[in-house]
C-alpha cells in the first residue's frame, strides 16, 4: 500500500558496505567481524542491512534474540547468527533446527539445549559462554565459572565454540573498570584452557572498544554503532582517531501545509511557543509516533532549501511546526531533512541526541516502523 504520509528514512547499503570495509581494516588479519544487526539494524532494517554485508563478506551476525536470528534466517541470511543475549525457555528446538549460536551461562541454558541438542542428532550445538566481568548484567561471574565448565563438560551434545564479555566504559580510553575487565576476562580465558576446552572464538570489543582498546579485539569483534556511521564520543587525554565511517541512514518529510501566523500567535499543545514576529510557518507529517522526540519541542532543528530552521512549538504524536519566516520561496511539498546533509548542511543522529539529551543509538532506534525505509546505493 502506498504511504500516505511523506516521511521516510533513505538507508545507503553503499555507506554501509564501506564501514563494514573500514571496521574490517581496523580489526586486521585474522580477526572475524560479527556484524551487530540488533534491535532492527539500530533501525535500520535487519534484513536488507544483513542481506548488504553478507554480499560483502560478513560471515557472523550478532542479534538480540532467537526471534531476531529467525528474522535473518527468513530473509535467507545463511552465515552463522551469535544470539548475543541468550534464548528464552521453550526456544531451543527452533535455536537447534535454525543453526542459531545462543550465549549461555545460566544452569538452565545448558540443561535445556543438551537435551534438546540430544533430540536433533549427533552433531554437537556451538555455544558461545557470556562471564560477567564488571558489567553485572548478563554472564557468569568468575566464581561460578568453574561449576559452569564442570556442567558444560557434562553437556555432550554442546561445543565450547566462544567466550565472551561486553564492557561497560570502552569509549574511556585508560579507564580503569575497562582495565579491570580485560584482566578478569583474561583470568577467565585461563579457567576455560585449565579446564580442558579450546574454543575458536575470544571476543570483547564492541565499536569503542575496536578503536580504544586494541587488546579487547581478540580474534572476533562485535561492531554495532560504527556500522551505521556514529561512535559515543572518546573521553581522556589520549587522541583516538575513529575509523572513517559514515551515517547510513537520511530521514526526510515534505512541508504539508504553510501557516501565516501573527506576531503573538500561540503555536501547538499548550501554547508553549509564541511568535514575536510575522511569522511563516511550516507544517510537517511527522511526530513523536514516527521517532522525533519531543524532547526537541522549541530545540531541535531542521534543513529547509539548504538553510536550518528551527522547530517551534511542541512536537505532537503526527505534527511538527518549523519557522520558515527567513527563509524565502518555501512552498508546500519542499523537502526538508531531519537527518542527512544539503550542501554544506549537515543534520546527524548525533545533533538530534545532543539537542534531545540522549545517545544517536536512542534516536536511530526510535525511528518507527510507521517510517519506510527506502535503501539506496
Amino acid at each position: 500500500m502506498r504511504n500516505a504520509r511523506p516521511n521516510w528514512a533513505e538507508v545507503s547499503l553503499g555507506a554501509l558496505r564501506r564501514n563494514f570495509r573500514a571496521l574490517r581494516d581496523l580489526a586486521g588479519a585474522g580477526v572475524e567481524v560479527c556484524a551487530v544487526v540488533k534491535a532492527d539494524a539500530y533501525g535500520h532494517g535487519a534484513r536488507e542491512c544483513a542481506r548488504s554485508l553478507q554480499a560483502e563478506g560478513a560471515r557472523w551476525f550478532g542479534v538480540t534474540s532467537t526471534a531476531g536470528g529467525l528474522h535473518l534466517r527468513q530473509a535467507a541470511i545463511s552465515g552463522r547468527i551469535l544470539l548475543m543475549t541468550g534464548f528464552w525457555q521453550g526456544d531451543e528446538a527452533e535455536v537447534i533446527h535454525h543453526q542459531l549460536t545462543p550465549a549461555v551461562w545460566e544452569p538452565w541454558h545448558f540443561e535445556r539445549l543438551q537435551q534438546a541438542a540430544a533430540k536433533a542428532g549427533p552433531a554437537p550445538l556451538p555455544v558461545h559462554l557470556k562471564v560477567d566481568t564488571g558489567m553485572g548484567r548478563l554472564g557468569v561471574d568468575m566464581a561460578a565459572l568453574p561449576a559452569i565448565l564442570t556442567r558444560l563438560r557434562a553437556a555432550n551434545h554442546l561445543a565450547l565454540e566462544g567466550v565472551f564479555t561486553h564492557l561497560a566504559s570502552a569509549e574511556v580510553p585508560g579507564a580503569a573498570d575497562l582495565t579491570r575487565q580485560l584482566h578478569c576476562f583474561e583470568q577467565a580465558i585461563a579457567c576455560v584452557w585449565q579446564a580442558g576446552f579450546s574454543p575458536e572464538y575470544f571476543h570483547a570489543a564492541n565499536s569503542a572498544a575496536m578503536v580504544s582498546f586494541p587488546q579487547a579485539r581478540k580474534n572476533l569483534v562485535r561492531p554495532g554503532i560504527s556500522l551505521y556511521g556514529y561512535y559515543l564520543p572518546f573521553s581522556g587525554d589520549a587522541p583516538i582517531q575513529p575509523p572513517p565511517v559514515e551515517p547510513v541512514l537520511s530521514w526526510k518529510t515534505r512541508i504539508i501545509s504553510l501557516r501565516e501566523h501573527a506576531a503573538g500567535s500561540a503555536l501547538g499543545y499548550n501554547g508553549t511557543y509564541m511568535t514575536s514576529r510575522r511569522s511563516r510557518i511550516a507544517v510537517l507529517p511527522v511526530g513523536y509516533a514516527d521517532g522525533l522526540s519531543r524532547r526537541l519541542s522549541s530545540r531541535g532543528q531542521v534543513i529547509l532549501r539548504g538553510a536550518l530552521a528551527p522547530i517551534v512549538g511542541r512536537v505532537s504524536m503526527d505534527i511538527t511546526l518549523v519557522d520558515a519566516t527567513d527563509i524565502p520561496g518555501v512552498q508546500i511539498g519542499d523537502e526538508v531533512i531531519l537527518i542527512g546533509t544539503s550542501g554544506n548542511l549537515r543534520l546527524t543522529a548525533w545533533d538530534l541526541a545532543q539537542a534531545a539529551d540522549t545517545i544517536p543509538y536512542e534516536v536511530l532506534c526510535n525511528i518507527s516502523k510507521r517510517v519506510p525505509r527506502k535503501y539506496v546505493e
